[in-house]
């Protein structure tokens, strides 16, 4: 199997990814839509990112996690979503805007 090369990505891009791939919420799918990387390269730059023991824990919470996987959910997107008040809007911009 051909590995992928990850594309470069500044610090807090690399945060963000690995924010969101620690949130139960947030499928591998939301992360390509919005960084252009599949699930096999999050988990490489997972594994990269994180001290051993950290990926280690991290991969045993999501491996068959149906919240992770598009097709493997029961309930709409809108349903599964929680949006703090405090959360300001997303507007298809590479990252959230965050100060």
């Amino acid at each position: 199997m051909k590995k992928e090369i990850l594309p470069e990505f500044t610090e807090r891009e690399i945060d963000r990814i690995i924010e969101m791939a620690w949130e139960d919420r947030t499928t591998f799918d939301a992360i390509k839509m919005q960084f252009g990387i599949k699930e096999q390269q999050v988990i490489e730059l997972m594994r990269r990112e994180m001290k051993e023991s950290s990926f280690r824990m991290w991969r045993k919470r999501v491996q068959g996690r149906k919240t992770k996987h598009e097709a493997k959910r029961m309930y709409d997107v809108d349903d599964a979503r929680f949006k703090c008040s405090r959360q300001k809007q997303i507007t298809h911009n590479k990252i959230s805007k965050r100060r």
